[in-house]
């Protein structure tokens, strides 16, 4: 799973907004959904899910980049050799974040996923603090601090760091930091990075398909249907996402994405029954609180702002 970043332009009206909260509600509904839809494909090794991910992400992309005339776009950053070692890094990255996350699912982690997808915001606040030399506002040591307690609290009750939660979280959040290094179209950069991850896919999955363990053609063409599919769910919530981006400002933009994890806790609860603890909902408690405080932050900055 993943949730670039795009350039956001300011609303001219009312309409524009509207328009561009029903894009983002679609975006992050989607990604949400994509918990159900790996789980789907539970009987198939989550290595090869991902893998085929990939390859038919990069198909459908090429022919998305074709059809939106981006071929000069795609053609310009290729020629760039710091661009491409750096979507390499992205791909390597976004390859573990998408196979432990259908890995994740497919296991009935989700509520562990989730909380990975809430501290995220917050782990790109340290990484921005510590790579980038950002300021910590007070705000957002109260916010850190609250997640970091939530986090010990569940690490104590369950003998072993959350460790699932917490991979999700930096591999994304480093994802995120580098994705800014290498200034690309989404489309064009998730193509590249798909084209990376294709380089291994294939080879892999042919010798799967060779050795009678793939799972194309072994599962039945409903199976078969979702592989291929895989590349239309990763493309469209990311075409929904820069439609949004658009139409609305970044901050704006950012209140948005709770949507997914908020998703993803309810299917884990409500569908597949997962164990729901006291310190599960205490550690939740102080994560949202402390998330509430970011966005507090982040509106009342943009108020000053205008």
């Amino acid at each position: 799973m993943s949730f670039p970043s795009g350039d956001a332009a300011v609303p001219a009206t009312s309409r524009t907004a509207f328009v561009g909260a029903g894009y983002a509600v679609a975006a992050y509904l989607t990604w949400a959904l994509l918990a159900l839809y790996w789980k789907a494909l539970a009987h198939v090794p989550a290595i090869d899910v991902m893998l085929h991910r990939a390859v038919w992400s990069v198909l459908f992309i090429l022919v998305l980049i074709a059809v939106s005339g981006r071929l000069p776009m795609l053609a310009g950053t290729l020629r760039k050799p710091k661009s491409l070692a750096v979507l390499a890094a992205t791909a390597a990255l976004l390859a573990s974040n998408w196979y432990m996350f259908i890995w994740a699912m497919q296991l009935n982690y989700a509520l562990e996923a989730s909380l990975g997808y809430y501290i995220n915001p917050l782990v790109n606040v340290l990484l921005g603090v510590v790579i980038l030399r950002e300021p910590l506002s007070r705000i957002r040591r109260i916010a850190v601090g609250l997640a970091t307690v939530g986090v010990t609290l569940l690490s104590v009750s369950l003998g072993v760091p959350p460790y699932l939660a917490l991979f999700l979280a930096l591999t994304f959040g480093l994802y995120g930091l580098l994705r800014k290094m290498a200034p690309a179209d989404p489309l064009v950069g998730l193509a590249i990075e798909s084209g990376w991850m294709a380089l291994i896919a294939i080879p892999w999955l042919l010798l799967r398909e060779s050795e009678g363990f793939g799972g194309m053609g072994r599962f039945g063409p409903g199976t078969d249907a979702l592989l291929v599919a895989a590349g239309v769910v990763t493309a469209v919530p990311l075409i929904w996402f820069n439609a949004a981006a658009k139409r609305l400002q970044l901050s704006t933009l950012g209140l948005f994405q709770y949507i997914a994890p908020t998703g993803m806790f309810l299917i884990a609860v409500f569908i597949n029954g997962e164990a729901l603890t006291t310190t599960h909902i205490v550690t939740f408690v102080l994560i949202w609180a402390a998330l509430g405080l970011v966005a507090f932050e982040t509106l009342r900055n943009r108020a000053r702002v205008a």
